[in-house]
């Protein structure tokens, strides 16, 4: 079966599911995730502190509408689940109009689009609607009988995590949200793409890089996650946080919060070799858990590669966030450069020399020319010499080639062959 109708087939079976940042519908998706990839499933307890937070009880939502006096339902949960604020507290009372608005909630400038709401700090209710729907609540004779039929128990937060170990024990994060209900780009796009890449690395007989793959609840969630594993998350440089992934528009990304990291120059390569034009998002402190990972204490270097990102598409959490705004074809686009970038980083060799202190003796190794005071910079190019030296001076342990290769402006196949001779000489050693 191709990609993109494997995505599209587990797209019709996850979307419809009520996710919130707790609950069953969670546990749902972790389990349907579990016949891409082998996830641990975790749970947090409601009440545990996590830093600043603490896990809320859980919710779970049975049913929702809004009924006039002669039992005609002009909104029901049934229909859309995001009609209901997700956390609503219950409900089952006969009111106004003017008592009932201020709970409810319609798009300001899509009509059909019902939008997406939360409540998840402050107890309160409300329900969300069309332009069509608020104007039928507004006309309503009488009194109209609202009902949420929802519960709070203690309870706990999923989560998923995949370790996916290789030949270093230096891990790469990746990482998606679970917790949104009926949005295909926002959320789900993102969590399939992951699945699918971790199954990719997973059939792959060996791995450069270790991975850990999360699937959180956006925000506490991640913040939940790093605090159960905070030493092993401090001792990650490199994150990407796949999410809106899965638009019809073109591909962009989000850079991570130190924009001269190579992460960054990673994917710009890899977009730049799609040939296709992209969108470049400096960081900045709103988004998604970028925003968590890249704190103070982690300062994780997080980045996303995106297809219609968050806030820049008007369907952005509305119903129009739907499969047919979504494909699996347009997920695979997103997943392919991934891929390419997964590919470029295990790619990635790193060397240091050998000698720490002071400079190589070029000439006891056969390196200089046997004439010394003539030399000048070749500064109309990269001399065989030129290009020793500054590979002997970036080769500290910590900067890959193509890094360096970037920062040289030079052909990555001139550093290998000039690395490959410095190797053969015990001057550098492959770290």
């Amino acid at each position: 079966m191709l990609l993109a109708d494997e995505i599209d087939a587990y797209l019709k079976r996850l979307f419809p599911l009520a996710r919130s940042i707790t609950g069953e519908p969670n546990r749902e998706t972790l389990r349907v995730l579990q016949e891409l990839v082998p996830l641990s499933i975790g749970e947090v307890p409601s009440g545990t502190a996590v830093y600043d937070w603490v896990i809320p009880q859980e919710w779970k939502i049975n049913d929702a509408w809004i009924e006039n006096t002669e039992g005609h339902r002009l909104v029901d949960f049934v229909n859309c689940n995001l009609h209901v604020v997700s956390y609503s507290e219950p409900i089952d009372q006969w009111m106004t109009w003017d008592s009932l608005s201020p709970h409810v909630h319609r798009h300001p400038e899509l009509t059909s689009a019902i939008p997406y709401r939360t409540t998840y700090y402050q107890r309160n209710w409300g329900f969300c609607v069309s332009a069509a729907q608020f104007e039928a609540l507004s006309m309503a004779d009488g009194n109209l009988h609202v009902v949420i039929n929802s519960e709070f128990r203690s309870g706990s937060l999923s989560y998923g995590e995949y370790l996916l170990p290789g030949r270093s024990p230096q891990e790469i994060l990746i990482s998606s949200y679970i917790c949104h209900p009926s949005m295909a780009n926002d959320s789900l796009s993102g969590v399939l793409l992951s699945a699918f890449l971790a199954r990719e690395l997973a059939r792959r007989e060996s791995r450069k890089w270790s991975y850990r793959f999360v699937f959180v609840p956006e925000t506490i969630g991640a913040i939940a996650y790093s605090a159960l594993n905070e030493a092993a998350m401090s001792r990650i440089d490199i994150g990407l946080v796949a999410t809106t992934v899965g638009g019809p528009g073109k591909l962009g990304y989000k850079q991570s919060w130190d924009s001269a990291h190579p992460i960054n120059r990673h994917i710009q390569a890899v977009l730049n070799e799609l040939g296709n034009d992209y969108v470049t998002y400096p960081f900045d402190v709103h988004g998604s858990d970028e925003r968590q990972y890249s704190t103070q204490g982690f300062r994780i270097n997080c980045a996303t590669i995106c297809k219609d990102r968050y806030y820049e598409y008007p369907e952005y959490h509305t119903s129009l966030d739907n499969l047919n705004l979504v494909t699996g074809r347009q997920i695979a686009e997103a997943f392919n450069a991934y891929k390419r970038l997964v590919e470029r980083l295990e790619a990635r060799q790193i060397y240091q020399n050998r000698i720490r202190h002071g400079e190589v003796m070029l000439s006891r190794h056969e390196l200089y020319p046997a004439s010394g005071g003539a030399q000048r910079p070749d500064l109309g190019g990269r001399s065989e010499l030129d290009l020793i030296l500054w590979l002997l001076f970036y080769c500290d342990g910590r900067l890959a080639l193509d890094d360096i290769a970037l920062m040289l402006d030079v052909p990555m196949a001139s550093v290998e062959s000039i690395v490959s001779k410095l190797a053969s000489k015990g001057i550098l050693n492959h770290v």
